[in-house]
This record gives C-alpha cells, structure tokens and sequence, in this order.
C-alpha cells in the first residue's frame, strides 16, 4: 500500500491546512485590532469629507485593491452614500469623465505607489477634489498627494512570502466598512431607507410593510354591528378572507371580528335571527400598517389557534386587511 495516499498522510495534510488556516486568520485578526487602536481623527476627518460631498463617493484601486474598492462602493451606495468605482487602469482612457467637481475620490493601495492610480491623483489635484488615501505607505507618491490618509499598521501579510495581499485587503475591506457604517449613522439612514434601495431579494422581504401588500376600499370584509346574520355570511363568502369585521358605521372603528369559527360556535337553528354584533368576537387581534409584515406573521401565529388574517388599523380606523398568503406571496415567512 501506498502510504502517501493513506488515512495517516490524509490526517498530516489536514493538519497541515487547518494550521494554515489558523495562521491566516490569527495574521488578519492581528491587523484589525492593530487597526482599531490606531483609529484617530484622521478617520473623522475622512467621514466629514465624504458626507459634505455635493457628489458621490468616487472609490479607485488596482489589482486586489480594486476588488476591496468594489465593494466598498457598492456597500456605501448600499447604505445612502452614493459611490461608484472607477478603474484606475481606464481613467487615464476617458474614464475620468466619471469623475464630476462635487465628487470625493478614496484611493486605494497597500504600496501608495500603483503606478495606474497616477491619473486619478493627477486628476483631482487639477481641479481640487478631496483625495482620501487608504494605504500602507504614508511617506508614497500617493500619501504625498492625498488630503487625508487613513494609514493601514505595519502588519505582515497572511500569504507565507509576504506577497500576496492578504492581511492588507482585510484591514482595507474593514476599514470601508467602518466609513460606510459612519456614514450611515451621521445622516440617519433608516430601515425605510435601506428598503428602498433594497426593494428585491430576502433583505426587500424582511422590510416589506403591511401597507404594501393589504387588501383595500371594497376588498375589505366589512359589515355594522346590527346586520343580520344571514346577509353577514353572504359578505363573508364574497370576500373570501373566512372573516368579516364589524365596524361602527359613523367612525369606521372596528368593534369585533367574526370568522368561521364564530360561525360554527354559534351554529343552530337562532343562527340566522341574530345579529353581527350578537355573534362577533370583541377585542381582535390587529395590526399597524407601518409594521412589517414579519410581524403581521408573528402575531397570527402567537397562540395556540393561529389565525390566518388582521385587520389593519391606522387611529382606530380600518383601512384595510391582511392575508396570510399576502406574507408568504411577498416571500415574508
């Protein structure tokens, strides 16, 4: 047997890969703690710059900085600071053009000195743009020319030759995070605001709002206190919700709510002789069109019996009713 391709060499290059790993994330680890401590007013500075910009948030970088600067961008855009990503290797081509006089350029690159970026600084010393540095080398072309720089700590690089970027691009990703989130805050972007940029996928589905999705007008299955029993069974079959509200009919305030199971509770040969107001169940369970539709599912499945529908109230009034199947066709479960 060959045992170079045993369970034995299989359990030493395990081993050997998770000490890898290890060494990696304790590298990485250690660059965004030295990060953190050596956080100073530079980073505020950098902050106000971005938010007083008339324009967007122009973010460059090349190679693996240029990933890191993607998704910086994204992320701000994401978030109420409207960014884009220029290449630094096409600027010098006619993508400069992207870049208007209201906008604050963030440059960056471990080095400072990617020889692609020089257009761009070129660029906005030109004409007077705010030039934010994120990168390593303070004393480089770049940190010479940027108005202010946000200095990565001299921390190794996790790849073993000390070449690839690794430890630099976290600290690098970690700190565009820490802007955006600062951002975010300073202007006091809201989970409203965050829906409207994020209108589709899971992040759209956890924020959808009952208003957007109830049933309203004529839709809602709405009958007086003093109607009779019969002609409330044909509105509740025509509106197909297995529930009507009783409302007061001078204010539109919902008194109670009778579903199929009232019906049935109260099933005999009187049936028909009585009222809605006889019949219905007071003090329903209802719901804020502001809420999130989350939480319309949460509140028909608090008890033992769930429920399958709420009335929407908004100052005591109905203004419409929703369905679960509403939930579950907006993706909300």
């Amino acid at each position: 047997m060959n045992t170079k391709h045993g369970p034995a060499a299989a359990d030493i290059k395990g081993e050997t890969d998770l000490g890898a790993a290890r060494r990696v994330l304790a590298l990485e680890i250690q660059g965004l703690e030295a990060l953190n401590q050596n956080l100073d007013h530079t980073f505020t500075d950098a902050v106000e710059a971005m938010a007083a910009a008339a324009g967007r948030i122009v973010v460059t970088g090349m190679g693996k900085s240029g990933h890191i600067a993607r998704k910086i961008a994204s992320t701000l855009s994401s978030t109420g600071s409207p960014a884009l990503y220029v290449h630094p290797g096409e600027a010098g081509h006619g993508d400069l053009g992207m870049i208007a006089d209201s906008d604050v350029v963030v440059a960056l690159s471990n080095s400072g000195e990617t020889p692609e970026l020089s257009a761009i600084i070129k660029f906005t010393r030109r004409f007077e743009l705010p030039l934010i540095a994120i990168l390593g080398n303070p004393g480089s072309t770049l940190g010479e020319a940027a108005d202010i720089l946000l200095t990565l700590p001299v921390v190794p690089e996790a790849c073993p030759m000390g070449l690839a970027p690794t430890t630099s691009t976290t600290m690098m990703l970690a700190l565009g995070d820490a802007l955006a989130v600062a951002l975010l805050e300073r202007q006091g972007f809201s989970p409203d605001d965050f829906h409207v940029l994020h209108p589709d996928g899971k992040l759209g589905q956890r924020l959808t709002r009952v208003s957007e999705i109830m049933h309203t007008g004529r839709a809602i299955p709405l009958v007086p206190p003093e109607m009779g029993m019969a002609d409330v069974i044909v509105t509740m079959t025509a509106k197909s919700f297995g529930c009507v509200g009783v409302v007061e009919e001078r204010n539109g305030q919902l008194l109670g709510i009778i579903t199929d199971g009232d019906l049935r509770r109260h099933m005999n040969e009187k049936l028909l002789d009585q009222s809605a107001r006889d019949v219905m169940t007071q003090n329903p369970r209802t719901i804020r069109p502001q809420a999130l539709a989350a939480e319309a599912v949460r509140s028909m499945n608090a008890h033992v019996k769930p429920i399958t529908s709420l009335f929407v109230l908004d100052r005591d009034q109905v203004v419409g009713i929703v369905h679960i199947h509403d939930c579950l066709r907006a993706g909300v479960v």
